[in-house]
């Protein structure tokens, strides 16, 4: 007699979870099909999911890279905070034995960087359109474009090397060059990474649908470019 009521009982169950899945509008719980599991395509350039698999909503790469920025963005934070410190401790900055940083021409500089984020929303685009050339094209323009940005601003710091500012030379100077310094470390490592995106491009690597590398080095891409109008302001102009 107990089995056959704890029978009843379950047949009523599933009958109940039946009729709630089908009110919802979805399946019963044990038709639902698990999750797909992780891409195991091309890791530079996305997965392949032409078998009819369904894309997650987020790719891996995709999240990876937000993970990164975010710990980027509290690093660059608490540089940012240290110089805002000393800046705001002294009344005169720079110090009047320091020479003054050369604002027009990391102007400039600053326009061929801000510059490059245009060319690499380009690269994007015309992937996604389908015109593989057009991409490479101005994932070429993107690469050089920040080389001429790191030439530009390393000159520069040849020049102010010479007339006597250091990383030595107190706090104006740490602060100088840790804080730009770190940035173009940044921008190094990004035309590297640009490099190899734009040599794989050429290669034929990418197509529309399967650019997930090309759409992560332009997310970093475009975060070291919006971060450096915020340092220029800040060491240059404040």
């Amino acid at each position: 007699m107990a089995q056959e009521a704890a029978g009843g009982v379950i047949e009523q169950t599933e009958d109940v979870v039946e009729e709630l899945s089908t009110l919802i509008g979805g399946p019963p719980p044990s038709d639902v099909e698990p999750p797909d599991g992780p891409d195991d395509g091309d890791p530079f350039g996305g997965g392949d999911d032409d078998d009819g698999r369904k894309r997650a909503p987020i790719h891996n790469a995709r999240l990876g890279m937000i993970m990164l920025l975010a710990a980027e963005t509290m690093f660059f934070a608490g540089l940012i905070g240290s110089f805002l410190l000393f800046r705001i401790a002294n009344q005169v900055w720079p110090p009047p034995m320091f020479p003054r940083l050369p604002v027009m021409i990391t102007l400039i500089n600053t326009l061929f960087l801000l510059y490059s984020a245009v060319t690499m929303w380009q690269a994007r685009r015309a992937m996604r359109q389908g015109l593989p050339a057009r991409s490479v094209m101005f994932l070429c323009y993107t690469t050089v474009l920040g080389l001429v940005f790191l030439g530009i601003q390393g000159y520069e710091w040849t020049k102010l090397i010479r007339v006597g500012l250091t990383l030595s030379s107190g706090v104006y100077g740490a602060t100088f060059y840790i804080l730009i310094g770190t940035h173009a470390l940044h921008v190094l490592g990004a035309v590297i990474w640009l490099a190899v995106v734009w040599l794989r491009a050429w290669k034929g690597h990418y197509r529309p649908g399967r650019d997930v590398g090309m759409a992560v080095c332009g997310m970093y891409w475009f975060y070291v470019v919006g971060l450096w109008p915020v340092l220029y302001w800040l060491v240059y102009l404040y």
